[in-house]
């Protein structure tokens, strides 16, 4: 049977677990206080607190959506529109995002909610059973790394953009919150930090995982995931090298075409990590916004569809505006797949000049092959570029490959203030530490 996630806070769980020692009466705990000693007691209550670190990431207003469009609507320079009645998504899309736009603030808190919630487990390490005591921990490692790369792209300057050691990413709390109060509330630390933390945590993640994990996460997820902090950073040989172990370890492959990917209801072969959604529980944010069948938010315009190739069955996998990648209501979110690996390799290995597990020409055309199009005799960066970004359109990369490009966004230079995410306002009336990006009030 198919395991499904269900959303809980981080609050609803441990009080979830400490009521269920209680026999014949109900201890109602204060709601800015968890003992967190009475909550994760033993291998199974901490593993249950992973379960809801997994449930929190599937949250729409993480890797189940908003992550992904907001890369999309930010880094968009004509390729799309927005013709929704939201304000949020189209404060996105024009580059006019406000101190108290909802989406920015739903995205900041329930990432730090599924942190703290990672965090407890850490913390209770020592509580699991030794059998699973790595597994645990390498999840949990891997959930909190994925979410600090995706908080300090999103609201801090990209590594290339000036100082990363000078620059304020995002607030590194690594220990469980267990108090709400001013002991809480930390300061920004810089870019380059937030980097150095990811990059420990998902080292040891790859270390601990195992190499089969259900649907949840791998050793090749965390080596995934590291191919693109790397990449993002333009340490091109690192994310050849971890593309390639994901690549070689022959775990996952390619669908026979490209449609089979996104028309079932089950994780592919294709699929390293993908957030499962059900009929029963679960919202996949991008059926929302992108699907005809839902709310259609997001078209696509004849900029991008001009992009693909006469043959190139992509380019086919539209219905008029909309493209068909999401428009299955209960299929699962793909967050990383093995064609983004292939084509990390192929780009890192041509920039830095090196055929590490292949060359940049065979695996550019792995990928033009599943799409029904001919081979290429030779390669550029500038094919390669292109390759990716019609492979993994609407899925999250737009804004990202923009800015470590160095490519313009419409008018906007790839370092534009704009094109990062305000600090919630929310956020910096309870903690004054926290300083604003430029170009907001």
């Amino acid at each position: 049977m198919k395991n499904t996630f269900r959303f809980l806070t981080l609050t609803a769980l441990l009080a979830t677990a400490t009521l269920t020692g209680c026999n014949d009466k109900l201890d109602i705990e204060p709601v800015d206080r968890i003992d967190s000693a009475k909550a994760l007691n033993t291998s199974a209550d901490v593993e249950a607190a992973l379960v809801g670190a997994y449930s929190a990431l599937s949250s729409n207003r993480l890797y189940a959506g908003y992550i992904q469009f907001t890369s999309e609507l930010l880094g968009d320079a004509g390729e799309i529109s927005f013709v929704g009645t939201f304000t949020q998504p189209r404060e996105y899309i024009q580059k006019t995002v406000i101190t108290n736009n909802t989406f920015a603030a739903g995205t900041w808190l329930d990432a730090y909610q599924t942190i703290n919630i990672a965090n407890n487990v850490l913390a209770n390490i020592d509580k699991v059973s030794t059998a699973r005591r790595d597994r645990v921990e390498g999840e949990a490692r891997f959930i909190r790394a994925a979410l600090y790369f995706e908080l300090v792209r999103l609201y801090a300057k990209d590594w290339s953009n000036g100082s990363p050691q000078a620059n304020p990413g995002v607030p590194l709390v690594l220990s469980p919150t267990l108090t709400l109060g001013a002991t809480n509330q930390v300061a920004r630390n810089t870019v380059a930090e937030v980097y150095t933390q990811v990059l420990s945590d998902l080292t040891t993640a790859e270390a601990k995982l195992p190499v089969t994990n259900g649907f949840f996460a791998t050793r090749g997820a965390a080596a995934g995931m590291l191919s693109r902090v790397y990449l993002q950073q333009r340490r091109y040989a690192e994310a050849a090298q971890a593309a390639n172990r994901v690549i070689t370890s022959n775990r996952y492959s390619l669908t026979g075409t490209y449609a089979e990917e996104f028309t079932t209801t089950t994780n592919t072969s294709e699929d390293i990590f993908a957030i499962q959604i059900t009929s029963q529980d679960g919202i996949n944010d991008l059926n929302t916004y992108f699907s005809p069948a839902q709310r259609g938010d997001i078209e696509v315009q004849e900029d991008h569809l001009n992009l693909y190739e006469a043959d190139d069955e992509r380019g086919a996998f539209f219905d008029d505006v909309y493209t068909l990648k999401f428009d299955n209501q209960y299929g699962n979110v793909k967050v990383m797949r093995l064609a983004e690996l292939y084509l990390t390799r192929a780009e890192a290995n041509l920039r830095a000049g090196t055929t590490l597990g292949a060359t940049p020409l065979a695996d550019v055309n792995r990928i033009r092959a599943r799409a029904g199009l001919s081979a290429l005799t030779s390669v550029t960066l500038v094919d390669i570029l292109k390759e990716r970004r019609l492979e993994l359109a609407f899925e999250g990369f737009r804004l990202w490959d923009a800015k470590r490009n160095n490519e313009t966004v419409g008018t906007l230079a790839a370092t534009d203030d704009r094109l990062v995410l305000p600090i919630p306002q929310r956020e910096r009336d309870v903690n004054p530490t926290l300083v604003q990006n430029p170009g907001y009030n």
